[in-house]
């Protein structure tokens, strides 16, 4: 029996259905209440633009599913509400051992350095997160209108406009709206709807996934195996997440037949041979294969892509769950911006721009993994292994190895949004580093000081600009100042002397060391596209 005690959110009539009152058309409908889709919903409302979000289900996700929380995640998480909660309820961790045989060849260390709000990795389970989102969209009624088994059953999109025709209990009934987002996921329904390509590539292995019950005291850390002695040939990943659920996965091979694998009795062996004991629990058993795929583009004029409706990445590395939340991230501030007529309609093709270079960063480090774990040939074998054992002695051959390359943001630098400087600590495109700083007397953080609009973030004695409509945070050096950065990290991470624009998803658009009004506002209207 799983640990986590699945509660039904119910089905309420939509207004269309009903005698309540109902606009004759929606801002924004989002297809699908994963973590994407409610992450979009609350992104938009913190903004103050509402939508409609539609669900053909009405419980959270069954089964672990994505469980690795990078740090830029939850940073965004914070930004939407939820990061302290996901933080506190989630493991920890930031080590990672990798293992050849039953030897540990070298271990790893994600965030070396302190001065960071959020660690390296949480790991909680997908349906906590699903939980902890919902909540929080509920704390937004006038905005969020979740609504629960209401399956989308057509879409018509128009250049202005886009039609979509749901199944209820009740019956049919059609929305029109300005923009659909379809963050309906891998199977995305939209998108077959809408007969778009979605390709890629299929490896040919597969995976065992099972997330065990097991009173244990295994550390928070990342395991990795090649050629383990308890799965002999193949490879092994072991993650601790809370309530004594711990997730392997187990490296099969092609010709397995995935219904045969995932039975009990073929599971529950491999488990026993993995931890030398037979007293845990099954919660959840999937066996998946490995596949990158994408859309050639995420935006159809006023169809949006958003997560695994838009790409598909192979789960080693932790890039799927935290690629689409730094989709959400990217095109929320851009549609809203469109919506109050702050930018033209062009800002949402920057979202292609942005998000299909993350999408091919993951897919590139995706294969790359995929290739190192299961070479094809016996002289790619032999290479491995060679690099495999030289890991054990020289630092450089641990470059080489690859378990799966961990989650990273990418770097919009030299995308058209961004102004290019020469002389910037932090570099434009990147996203922000935060710092711990002290205001009033308290430890405050300094990516929870710039808000949700654009920013004008300046360090010590540089000097200080004021440009309408851009708030301005000012960092000073002990004693001088409202915001303080008493650990000289910040200092560190971005020059004294420095200003940057942000823009509102924490990434810098623009550095200045002598900054004026006029190439601040020039930056700004770049970053929105304005002609």
């Amino acid at each position: 029996m799983a640990r986590y005690q699945y509660q039904h959110f119910g089905y309420v009539p939509p207004p269309e259905l009903s005698s309540r009152p109902a606009p004759s058309r929606y801002p924004v409908v989002i297809v699908g209440a994963g973590p994407i889709g409610l992450a979009m919903a609350i992104d938009l409302a913190v903004r103050g633009i509402g939508s409609v979000v539609l669900d053909d289900n009405d419980v959270v996700s069954v089964g672990s599913r994505a469980i690795c929380w990078a740090k830029r995640t939850l940073e965004i998480f914070d930004r939407l509400g939820v990061g302290e909660r996901i933080v506190a309820k989630g493991v920890t961790w930031k080590i990672g051992r990798v293992f050849h045989g039953d030897r540990e060849i070298y271990k790893f260390d994600l965030l070396p350095e302190d001065g960071h709000k959020m660690p390296a990795f949480v790991n909680l389970q997908q349906y906590y997160v699903e939980q902890f989102l919902v909540e929080r969209a509920r704390e937004f009624p006038d905005l969020i209108d979740l609504r629960f088994k209401n399956r989308v059953s057509g879409v018509k999109h128009l250049k202005d406009l886009v039609t979509v025709s749901i199944e209820t209990p009740d019956g049919p009934y059609q929305l029109t709206a300005d923009y659909l987002l379809a963050c309906d996921g891998a199977k995305s329904f939209v998108r077959t709807e809408l007969g778009l390509e979605f390709a890629g590539k299929l490896f040919e292995e597969r995976f065992l996934i099972a997330d065990i019950e097991l009173k244990a005291d295994f550390p928070s850390e990342r395991r990795f195996w090649f050629e383990p002695t308890f799965h002999a040939g193949q490879s092994a990943l072991l993650h601790k997440q809370p309530d004594n659920i711990y997730r392997i996965d187990l490296q099969l091979g092609w010709n397995a037949d995935p219904e045969v694998e995932r039975q009990p009795e073929s599971v529950r062996p491999r488990i026993e041979r993995v931890l030398g004991r037979s007293d845990f629990e099954l919660d959840w058993v999937s066996v998946y294969t490995f596949q990158c795929r994408r859309l050639e583009r995420f935006v159809h004029d006023r169809v949006i892509f958003v997560g695994d409706s838009a790409h598909v990445i192979s789960p080693f590395g932790a890039r799927g769950g935290n690629g689409g939340i730094q989709d959400v991230d990217n095109l929320g501030w851009k549609l809203v911006a469109v919506l109050k007529g702050h930018a033209p309609e062009a800002l949402l093709s920057s979202y292609d721009d942005e998000r299909i270079r993350g999408a091919d960063e993951n897919i590139a480090n995706s294969s790359r993994a995929t290739n190192f774990m299961t070479p094809k040939s016996g002289m790619e074998k032999i290479l491995r292994d060679e690099v495999l054992d030289l890991a054990g002695e020289m630092a450089f051959a641990r470059k080489l190895v690859n378990s799966g390359r961990l989650s990273v943001p990418c770097s919009l630098g030299g995308l058209p949004l961004q102004t290019p400087s020469a002389d910037a600590v932090l570099e434009p495109g990147s996203p922000c580093k935060d710092a711990p700083l002290r205001k009033d007397g308290e430890d405050v953080w300094l990516l929870n000081q710039l808000g949700e609009g654009f920013a004008l973030l300046s360090f010590g004695s540089g000097p200080r600009i004021e440009v309408t409509d851009i708030a301005h945070v000012h960092v000073a050096r002990p004693g001088e100042g409202e915001l303080q950065d008493v650990t000289g990290h910040a200092f560190e991470r971005y020059g004294d002397g420095m200003t940057y624009l942000i823009r509102p998803d924490q990434h810098v658009a623009a550095a200045f060391r002598i900054p004026d009004a006029a190439a601040i506002c020039a930056a700004r209207d770049r970053a929105l596209a304005r002609p």
